[in-house]
């Protein structure tokens, strides 16, 4: 098999606009390009990466359509603030103190009041895959899934599915087409089924169709799947759940403390 010039090199095979994108895109989400601050102007970048202004400007407006950058006629394009949000996934664990918003939707607004959540659905379904075995199901076997959708400021943050095993689901408020108050982390120790350990899987995919449309994503960047399993008494799972974020506008935060 003949192997492409550009593979056989080591070469970027993406058009000259998306490898400049990408450039930028780093510089903002690292924070070598400020928050709030300009983008370089269109000169300095056209002498930076030896293009013209056409490549240039599409390269921005990638930038703009992915949320990154803003700007307007006759003004400079700026880096917009709050470009990634930093989300602490431990702190989603805990239960809601009474009367609080839950502690998952809270971590993913936090310094954006306009939070919501909008429950998708609620069904007893078959489930396959990974999602099967942190459940530990026989191929095909039934839980009960919980779709959500995280929205902040509007726009759409996170899709969410939780499956539970329907031993534990079926005629609790688990497997009701409502809003649980407190989340489940405050519901499961009420139903007998304390949560006491949790394990997350994250790695980074090419969005569905589905993840797509429902996030809104702007192009071809990856989301970041967490696949986090809640472990009860004897070790028994109870809740797993997939969380979909876009790849470019959130990071996960892990905190460790070494043993003594």
């Amino acid at each position: 098999m003949t192997v492409p010039s550009h593979e056989a090199d080591g070469a970027d095979p993406r058009p000259l606009h998306a490898r400049i994108a990408a450039d930028l895109r780093e510089e903002i989400m690292n924070g070598d390009l400020a928050a709030g601050g300009n983008l370089p102007s269109t000169a300095q970048l056209k002498t930076r990466f030896d293009a013209s202004n056409a490549t240039i400007q599409k390269a921005v407006r990638l930038l703009k359509a992915e949320g990154l950058a803003l700007g307007r006629a006759g003004a400079a394009v700026t880096v917009r603030e709050n470009r990634q949000r930093t989300v602490h996934p431990e702190r989603s664990l805990a239960p809601a103190p009474a009367g609080a918003a839950h502690p998952w939707l809270a971590e993913m607004a936090e310094g954006h009041p306009a939070a919501r959540s909008t429950l998708l659905s609620v069904a007893e379904v078959r489930v396959t895959g990974d999602v099967r075995a942190a459940l530990r199901l026989p191929e095909g076997g039934p839980a009960v899934c919980r779709r959500q959708l995280i929205s902040i400021d509007g726009e759409p943050a996170e899709l969410v599915s939780s499956y539970y095993p329907v031993d534990i689901a079926r005629g609790t408020a688990l497997a009701e087409p409502r809003r649980i108050r407190g989340g489940t982390p405050t519901l499961l120790p009420e139903l007998g089924h304390p949560p006491r350990r949790s394990v997350d899987r994250v790695s980074a995919r090419i969005a569905t169709q589905e993840q797509y449309a429902a996030l809104r994503l702007p192009g071809d960047l990856p989301v970041l799947r967490t696949l986090r399993t809640v472990y009860g008494d004897g070790d028994r799972p109870i809740e797993v759940t997939v969380m979909v974020k876009a790849g470019h506008l959130y990071e996960l935060c892990y905190e460790f403390t070494p043993d003594a």
